[in-house]
């Protein structure tokens, strides 16, 4: 499995880049958000990547951070959705608008992206309301780009260490992790602690997915 390409930009196409790691061309697809960021031919960029292997093909896609892949990992889990449908709405939303998308069960903004419907939109608030928060939490780990240094190639994530055992609250600790996702989703610190700290006094016993969602309500704009 490929996890991550790095090398020189040889050309930019509407919908995929082809990335020279030395020798080896590797077509890589990507979002129009993506695509933007990419540099002039032959300057150097890398993507984490997603490998898809059908019968009858395989091809890569990339995206710019973990979370935009960890996001098109989650929404090509709904039925009816494949891989360039994950890319049109990450595309349309970007990762932090799909996140607050999905959480606020906003329909209408899913189903903004191109090719997708209002029941596959339905569908995909549905069945990842309680997955999102999870990818939301990565917090600021998940937002770094990918690094494009001058001596790599191809790199395949390692799998982190085994952290030891801690005892931690769980009310603090999931107040942590939604105050972690707001304000990886673009709301300030101070807004989203206001924000957590509300949600969690209505409701004392609530996980860290269900005070996103209840703080994300109380973010929202009112009118």
């Amino acid at each position: 499995m490929i996890g991550k390409v790095t090398g020189r930009l040889d050309y930019r196409s509407n919908d995929h880049v082809l990335i020279d790691t030395g020798g080896v061309g590797y077509i890589v697809y990507c979002n129009e958000r993506t695509l933007a960021m990419m540099p002039a031919a032959g300057g150097m960029v890398s993507l984490y990547t997603e490998m898809v292997v059908r019968q009858d093909f395989m091809q890569l896609y990339g995206f710019s951070t973990l979370a935009e892949r960890e996001w098109h990992r989650l929404l090509t889990s709904v039925q009816g959705v494949g891989a360039k449908a994950g890319l049109a709405i990450l595309g349309t939303l970007g990762p932090e608008g799909t996140g607050r998308a999905i959480a606020l069960g906003d329909v209408g903004a899913i189903k903004a992206a191109p090719g997708i419907g209002p029941k596959i939109a339905q569908r995909v608030a549905n069945e990842l309301k309680d997955k999102a928060p999870a990818v939301m939490a990565m917090g600021a780990s998940g937002s770094q780009v990918a690094a494009a240094d001058e001596g790599m190639v191809i790199d395949t994530p390692k799998p982190a260490a085994k952290p030891k055992p801690v005892v931690v609250d769980s009310t603090a600790a999931a107040q942590a992790d939604a105050l972690s996702a707001l304000v990886n989703l673009g709301y300030g610190t101070g807004d989203a602690a206001s924000a957590v700290a509300e949600a969690s006094g209505n409701a004392p016993e609530a996980d860290s997915g269900a005070l996103i969602k209840a703080a994300l309500r109380l973010l929202a704009p009112k009118g």
